[in-house]
């Protein structure tokens, strides 16, 4: 196959064992690559019921077909297991040089399955796999270890490693690479932990192999050429995502303190403007020419990479309002292996049960030092850190008292960096995302806000659909970077020429789209097998707090979410997508995607519709 390697590493820790394997053409054309390869492996060859820390659990490592070419924001991975988070289906995609050196060592995909007897390193070098003795790394932070191994391999080695964070197996544990990329939201880095895996190592040698590598040549360069081109490059590359957040405060969907609130007092000090007069550097991934991480001294005086999800959840979201503190906040994340946006979360949710008493440990909010301590305990599973590394629902469950109502979560993934008050789409849209809460796959409120938010039309939900398709489908299978479409206005066009290019198929629109929903209806029948029938339509709801708690601050003070109104644009979402009240496909759209066995199989555990 062109584009493709048409091989994975299957990895069994447990015996200490690595062997290629070819994986079938059909593959590749219907799930393409990236998440639609790690939701068809896991659906395959996980039991219903594994339990998510157990060896059993499988740990994906999943490229696309344009990963590692020389053409605009090339070098992502997407990272997939069941979430001991959520329960369901988990992934996340880091930006790093493993992404590029993965391909190169010939592989779409890594399957890491069993359990390490030691803390291990796993050493793909082309067609070599060592299985090398992690002990003097485990302990260390996410930075120390990937120092130590690029010292030991070389600076252009592609290291995925846990902090402390993954080796206690805390539920929102990451994966780092590059001191300050990060993915798998869900617990990935949990996962990992579990498998007393602390690192792997990716060294590869040889050239990806286009269907027509001049074309594929020339389109690449073109395309880069092309986004220095667009009108707001310029200041995309002075903030890259900080810019956010001013926006975000000017209409209101900034979270404030757990998501009381839309707005900020000191949103100017933590914002993209303040950024730029202390930031010291800029970082990106691999093959990219509109880099977003912005470096900045924290603090401690260490150097930090920041984005917006970060800024805001362990900023306005805790009520801290000092730049350099957050940074500082937001590095230690970064070197324990934590999600920032789970962990934001986390702290709001501990701040917020203090105040009202419903824990004994006083968190106060916005508070520099109390936080930092309370990281470091959430990192080493220490006293009240024990409880909350389980995550908001888990904590939630555990305090009682109706702390559930103000839980930021969906489905147990804790919500990224947008409050929804006044927003019922993206409300929609973290309802129902492959993985729980997360923005990544629909990210409409810039559209909502200036079509109208108050609306709960059809175009919403069609808005959604279309999303999910590009953000969720395309982009996650071909897994490259969505920015450059997003934030400077690269044409969606780019993709099936440049795909064309990398594997000689030719995919249009529809094909796409048949694709995207192929694998998004999968990742749905992944999450109801799991959850058996206990699955049910209020796993698409999101919390209470914007359906009771009007915001009280603002321009749009007043507002919140209209409960029977977002009720239906839910149920309008089920007909448009062939699902049945529940939020279950029915049988004539497994059907429709060529997904009868999966159907055959889910019947099983769900009676479905016809």
């Amino acid at each position: 196959m062109d584009g493709w390697n048409g091989k994975f590493l299957r990895v069994n820790l447990s015996k200490g064992k690595a062997a290629a394997e070819n994986y079938a053409e059909s593959m590749a054309r219907n799930y393409v690559g990236g998440r639609g390869f790690a939701v068809k492996i896991l659906w395959d060859e996980l039991e219903w019921g594994t339990d998510p820390l157990s060896p059993d659990n499988k740990l994906v490592f999943a490229a696309g077909p344009l990963t590692g070419f020389a053409l605009p924001s090339s070098g992502k991975l997407v990272v997939a297991a069941k979430s001991p988070l959520t329960g369901g289906y988990g992934d996340g995609n880091i930006g790093t040089q493993a992404a590029v050196q993965m391909r190169k060592a010939g592989y779409d995909a890594t399957i890491v399955e069993g359990k390490a007897e030691k803390p291990t390193v796993l050493l793909v070098d082309d067609d070599a796999v060592e299985f090398i003795n992690g002990q003097d790394l485990w302990g260390l932070n996410s930075f120390e270890t990937e120092k130590k191994l690029k010292e030991s391999y070389g600076p252009t080695a592609g290291v995925l490693c846990i902090g402390q964070g993954g080796e206690n197996r805390v539920r929102f544990a990451n994966i780092v690479s590059q001191e300050g990329r990060a993915g798998g939201r869900p617990g990935m880095g949990a996962v990992m932990g579990s498998k007393n895996l602390k690192a792997v190592v990716f060294m590869g040698s040889a050239e990806l192999r286009a269907a027509y590598p001049k074309e594929m040549r020339e389109l690449g360069a073109e395309a880069y050429r092309e986004i220095l081109t667009k009108p707001s490059y310029a200041f995309w590359k002075r903030q890259g995502t900080m810019m956010t957040i001013e926006w975000s405060q000017e209409n209101g969907v900034l979270p404030t303190y757990n998501y009381r609130e839309g707005v900020f007092d000191k949103a100017d000090a933590i914002g993209g403007f303040a950024m730029e007069k202390v930031r010291v550097s800029q970082r990106g991934c691999p093959q990219c020419n509109m880099t977003c991480g912005n470096v900045v001294k924290d603090s401690q005086r260490k150097e930090s990479e920041l984005d917006y999800e970060n800024v805001t959840m362990l900023g306005s979201n805790i009520g801290l309002g000092n730049l350099k503190q957050v940074a500082a906040l937001n590095r230690i994340a970064d070197e324990f292996g934590l999600d920032t946006i789970s962990l934001g979360n986390v702290l709001g949710f501990a701040m917020e049960a203090s105040e009202k008493g419903l824990i004994k440990e006083k968190v106060p909010w916005g508070q520099f030092k109390a936080t930092k301590a309370l990281i470091e305990d959430i990192a080493f599973k220490r006293g009240l850190g024990y409880l909350l590394a389980g995550g908001v629902r888990y904590v939630a469950e555990k305090i009682g008292r109706g702390a559930d109502r103000w839980a930021m979560h969906v489905k147990g993934l804790e919500i990224s960096a947008y409050d929804c008050h006044t927003t019922p789409a993206m409300a929609l849209a973290y309802s129902t995302s492959s993985i729980g809460a997360h923005h990544k796959d629909a990210w409409v409120i810039s559209w909502e806000v200036k079509t109208g938010r108050e609306s709960y039309s059809t175009a919403k939900v069609d808005k959604v659909i279309e999303l999910q398709r590009i953000r969720g489908g395309l982009f996650e299978s071909f897994t490259v970077c969505r920015l450059p479409w997003i934030e400077v206005g690269f044409e969606l066009e780019w993709y099936p020429k440049l795909l064309y290019a990398a594997t000689g198929i030719e995919m249009n629109w529809s094909s796409l789209n048949m694709v995207a929903d192929r694998i998004f209806n999968l990742t749905r029948a992944f999450w109801v097998r799991e959850y058996g029938k206990a699955w049910n339509r209020a796993m698409d709801i999101p919390p209470a707090r914007w359906f009771d708690e009007p915001v009280t601050k603002g321009a749009l003070k007043g507002s919140k979410l209209d409960r029977a109104k977002y009720d239906a644009l839910l149920n309008n979402y089920y007909v448009k997508r062939g699902w049945d009240e529940r939020g279950i496909p029915t049988k004539v759209t497994f059907e429709k995607l060529g997904l009868r066995e999966v159907a055959r199989k889910l019947d099983k555990h769900v009676k479905l519709t016809a």
